[in-house]
Formats: structure tokens, sequence, C-alpha cells
């Protein structure tokens, strides 16, 4: 028998939507430090590490997520290692992030003009120091509204979690609607708070776009 749709519910969809920004947080964090190490990689002086680094961001991003999920969520059970549904989510989702905003980032830095990188050799700065000094601070800037746009795709990736069990937005909205039938109320309200959460960043990404649209001319 069906169940009203009640406030509750509505706690229960927004203690939801609260696992799903702190995954798309534990996500973007981890991911963002991994990242900047494959990026230091795919720029490397050395062909073999930049050439090692670019097969391995290939294969993740050729993988989809949900897969990545599975393999990290019940391959390592095979092992006898036990992995928390939280765990798993946020290991396979900065798996995920880190691998595409690795590519984002470097080609921020590569469209930095080669004669920056030339002013830093005239001025005997170390690869790193000019990387750090000269580089990276002018590509940040060229980075964060395609960085920001990513961040709505990783809020919006973390209801695949539900599958391994982990109780996001997507996940309570399933529980909900299994006890209420009412699939065009419930799923409405989840992607309600889905907008409320992501629009905001696209707006942002936007702005930020048409900041250095500008700053550029």
């Amino acid at each position: 028998m069906a169940q009203p749709f009640t406030l509750a519910h509505i706690g229960y969809m927004l203690d939801g939507l609260l696992w799903t920004v702190i995954l798309s947080a534990l996500a973007f964090a981890l991911g963002g430090v991994a990242a900047f190490g494959v990026m230091l990689l795919r720029i490397s002086r050395f062909r073999a590490v930049r050439l090692g680094a670019f097969v391995v961001v290939q294969i993740i991003q050729g993988i989809p997520l949900l897969v990545i999920l599975f393999a990290v969520y019940f391959g390592l059970g095979i092992f006898g290692i036990q992995v928390p549904p939280l765990a798993a989510a946020g290991i396979a989702m900065m798996i995920y992030s880190a691998a595409f905003l690795a590519e984002i980032w470097r080609g921020c830095v590569e469209a930095v003009p080669r004669t920056q990188f030339e002013a830093a050799e005239c001025l005997a700065l170390t690869r790193w120091e000019a990387l750090t000094k000269v580089i990276l601070p002018q590509a940040l800037r060229l980075a964060t509204p395609p960085t920001v746009g990513f961040m709505v795709q990783v809020v919006k990736s973390t209801s695949l979690a539900s599958v391994v069990g982990f109780v996001e937005l997507t996940r309570a909205a399933q529980i909900i609607n299994n006890s209420t039938f009412q699939p065009f109320l419930v799923f409405g309200i989840a992607g309600a708070l889905y907008f409320a959460v992501c629009w905001p960043l696209s707006a942002w990404s936007r702005v930020l776009e048409r900041k250095l649209h500008v700053g550029r001319h």
C-alpha cells in the first residue's frame, strides 16, 4: 500500500542532497590533487613519461564511471578488502575527476604563450620555479571557468553512486518512490534539488568565461 508523501520525505531527500554535496567535494578535492600530479606528468620533459600518463588518462576517460564504481566496490572485495559505499564512490569519482581535470589543466598550461617559458629561462629559473612563479599563475586564470564547469558534471555524476548502495539524493528518491509510488513528484523534487546546486555553478562558470574573454581584449 502506497504511503502519502510527507515532510519527513523531504527531510530524507535533503539528507541525501547533503551527502551528494559531501561526495562531490570529496571527489573534487582528492581528484584535484591527483590531477595536478598527472598534469605534471603530461607536461614532463621526458617523452616516455608523457606517453605513459597520456595512455593512463585515455584509458580512464574511455571507461564509463559506472564501470569504475563496480571495479572499486566489487573488485576489491575479491581480494577480501571490504570497501564502504562512501569510500568506493569517493575513490571511483576521484579517479574519474583526476583524468578529466588533468587534461583541462594541461590544456590551460600549454595555452600560456611560449614566450613566457622563454622569458623564465632567460631569468635562469629552474623548470619548477618557472612553472610555479610564471606559468601556473597564468594558467590558473585560464583554468578557472572550465574547472568550475566540470564541478557541475561531478555533482550530477554522484547519482551513479546509488548502484553501490550509497544513499545520496538519487538513491534517497528511489527509496521514497518505492514506498509512495509517486515518481513524478519524488523525482521532480530531486531534479529541482540538483538544479538548485548545479545552476549556480553553471552561472558562475559563464560569468568567469565572460570576464576572461573581456580581459583578453
